[in-house]
């Protein structure tokens, strides 16, 4: 296995370092009676790190991927999007995932094709842990940690390795029930909560674990586990942002959705961004509340996600 040496790295350290596994997507369209699927591209800790590019920050992205067509178009989108992938290792021995989405009466599903792939194969071993020391937030996601034991040994690592250089922790619960049960991911969650300085729920995910239906139990619940910033994301609802010391509704932006893929890492991203660039904690929210509702007017989790001239003009910033 081997470093990628692409011209990946930004000239200036990554503000935002972003760990877990990147996908190929195949979203099913309208089109061909449901026959004709768009290919785009996935993977919450990536969604996230493109979200947070677009939105302001220097972003850099640590996983491996297969040497495949797959991780080649991956490389080319973050090349495009200015992400650093300097440090996503190039593994021969497996291969990139790829997921499909399929739309229904019951919204939409996911098929999952990622059982021993490249990110999988992660150790602790080779985190970059220089990348992660010079950042002034990692983030991984629930899924970062579930998707095999070395993966979340490698995440447990992270976090360890940016608490000891004073580098503040994200963490997105993305509760996924296909790849660990519900006692083994409320026992790693709440650990990893406990560590975190963002924490980035959704509503689905911290019932499941907590127990708890009331969205601002949700987030005292968090809060008392030790989490020291909570965006608890409410869907067509909007999120509650809160510390201990202040909590804000965000009402949802007005949209016209046709696929909520991706929804949420586009306001991790992006909330994550503007607190790095210095915004307030309700105008950071209300600036991801909307990026989240517009990147669910266009299929896929990527190449909705809207541009800031567009989230300001909304807004009324610009």
């Amino acid at each position: 296995m081997a470093a990628s040496e692409s011209a990946g790295t930004a000239a200036a350290p990554a503000e935002i370092v972003s760990l877990g596994e990147a996908m190929v997507e195949f979203n099913q369209t309208g089109e061909g009676g449901g026959r004709l699927y768009l290919q785009g591209f996935g993977g919450d800790t990536s969604n996230f790190a493109i979200a947070a590019a677009r939105h302001g920050a220097r972003v850099a992205y640590l996983s491996a991927l297969g040497d495949d067509p797959y991780g080649a178009l991956l490389r080319q989108l973050w090349d495009e999007e200015g992400v650093d992938h300097a440090s996503v290792e190039t593994d021969a021995q497996a291969f990139t995932a790829i997921y499909f989405v399929t739309h229904g009466a019951q919204g939409h599903q996911f098929s999952f094709f990622r059982s021993g792939s490249a990110a999988s194969r992660l150790t602790p071993a080779r985190l970059p842990r220089a990348r992660i020391e010079a950042a002034k937030v990692l983030h991984l996601s629930g899924i970062s940690l579930a998707i095999s034991p070395s993966a979340c040994d490698t995440g447990l690592a992270a976090i360890e390795c940016a608490r000891a250089a004073g580098v503040k922790v994200s963490f997105d619960t993305n509760l996924r029930l296909k790849l660990w049960p519900v006692q083994r991911a409320r026992a790693v969650m709440n650990d990893v909560i406990a560590q975190a300085d963002i924490c980035l729920p959704s509503y689905d995910d911290i019932v499941a674990i907590s127990g708890l239906t009331d969205p601002d139990a949700l987030v005292d619940h968090c809060l008392r586990l030790g989490a020291h910033t909570v965006a608890l994301k409410l869907g067509e609802q909007g999120a509650i942002v809160a510390t201990a010391q202040e909590r804000h509704r965000i009402a949802p932006a007005a949209c016209q959705p046709v696929d909520a893929t991706g929804a949420g890492d586009a306001f991790g991203g992006a909330f994550v961004a503007r607190l790095v660039a210095g915004d307030d904690l309700a105008t950071a929210g209300r600036y991801a509340a909307t990026v989240a509702a517009l990147s669910t007017e266009g299929y896929g989790a990527v190449a909705p996600i809207p541009r800031a001239q567009r989230v300001r003009a909304l807004l009324g910033a610009g």
